[in-house]
């Protein structure tokens, strides 16, 4: 270019690069050109038409690629993609009905970062696979769309259960992992060397944070907890995280309440914010929404008569001796009779641990934990 004085200037100009979006927030950009940074998950091919489905950790969208809408190279690169392959793709955002998230994507470039091998392919196919193959391939199988689901529902409860107590004045305790001693059944303990000296996995985190609980009113933990117990039942984990908080002072009602409460504040935060990963396991989102306070509170000789009149009919095959605790077929029984959770309270107290306090005026019953000291 020539200026006004006779002098030549270079003019360079800058093309600004596509904007860099997730799936999960492709809505944003309806009509734009962005960039997604992703993974094949499938494709389909008709005739001189690619349909690549990419997913990024947050969700999957639909790819269109018309061959006379690209240039050969890109159509030739889309159409070798080989599942799993690791690519930065660049398109335009379309809203579609149709689709399964309202979107997708009319391909305009592909940079291949990491391709699977065609030789060597992905292990997990779209096709079904055995739960064994499966479990020797975790790993890979969370990448599936049911089991990404799973997690990112876990995410939302931990999330969930740690926003409530911390916004209802619960201080985060951490007890230690290695403990000394037991604070439930001895034979369900992990040995481990601790230099020398014998410790163990802990199993709770309770017998530390009462002593928190006394020093800052409302505590809680949340973290691993290890059972030795060699079970393949869903009521027997070996290794699993436990929320748990002590609170000075409160009495039987302030514990049915803050349990409701926390239960309820879980599954509504799931509902409202992971529908789709709810939906994507199937899950029966009504049951859900009925699980709101008050929650039905049952004495343990109401219990005890609901259980034996359900034998009598012959719904239960054995009959239930009052005295003891409940089995798995009782819970079954008892949580079926109700749409949300139930609360079972006034056990006798033999049943019941030493820390936990006896009722003041049914001293023969238990009424909660004696950690107002």
């Amino acid at each position: 270019m020539t200026t006004d004085d006779g002098h030549s200037e270079i003019v360079t100009e800058t093309v600004a690069k596509p904007p860099l979006s997730t799936i999960g927030h492709i809505g944003e950009h309806e009509g734009q050109t962005v960039t997604l940074h992703g993974w094949l998950y499938n494709m389909r091919e008709s005739g001189k038409l690619l349909f690549p489905i990419f997913r990024d950790g947050t969700g999957t969208i639909q790819g269109i690629v018309p061959k006379a809408a690209v240039t050969p190279e890109v159509f030739e690169k889309v159409k070798g993609l080989t599942q799993e392959s690791s690519v930065i793709v660049t398109g335009k955002v379309r809203a579609d009905k149709r689709a399964p998230g309202g979107y997708e994507l009319d391909v305009e470039g592909v940079e291949v970062i990491q391709q699977v091998p065609a030789d060597d392919p992905y292990p997990i196919s779209l096709k079904e696979h055995g739960t064994d193959f499966l479990m020797e391939h975790r790993h890979l199988w969370i990448r599936t769309p049911r089991q990404a689901a799973i997690l990112r529902i876990r995410a939302e409860i931990i999330k969930a259960a740690r926003d409530f107590l911390d916004d209802n004045g619960f201080v985060l305790t951490d007890p230690p992992i290695l403990t000394p001693a037991a604070c439930e059944g001895t034979s369900t303990l992990f040995p481990v060397d601790y230099f020398g000296d014998e410790a163990y996995l802990t199993q709770s985190g309770q017998l530390y944070i009462e002593s928190t609980a006394l020093a800052l009113g409302k505590v809680y933990s949340f973290g691993p907890t290890f059972r030795a117990e060699k079970s393949k039942t869903r009521r027997h984990l070996t290794e699993f995280w436990m929320v748990e908080p002590e609170w000075a002072f409160a009495d039987l009602d302030d514990l049915m309440g803050l349990a409701e409460n926390f239960i309820s504040f879980i599954v509504d935060r799931v509902v409202t914010r992971r529908a789709a990963e709810l939906k994507m396991i199937n899950r029966d989102v009504a049951k859900l929404e009925a699980i709101k306070p008050p929650f039905p509170r049952l004495r343990y000789d109401e219990a005890a008569a609901m259980l034996n009149e359900a034998h009598a009919k012959g719904f239960l095959d054995q009959p239930f001796e009052y005295g003891n605790d409940f089995g798995s077929p009782d819970e079954t029984y008892i949580s079926s009779q109700f749409d949300r959770p139930v609360m079972v309270h006034r056990y006798p107290a033999a049943v019941k641990a030493f820390y936990m306090e006896p009722d003041p005026v049914e001293p023969m019953c238990w009424r909660r934990r004696g950690t107002a000291r």
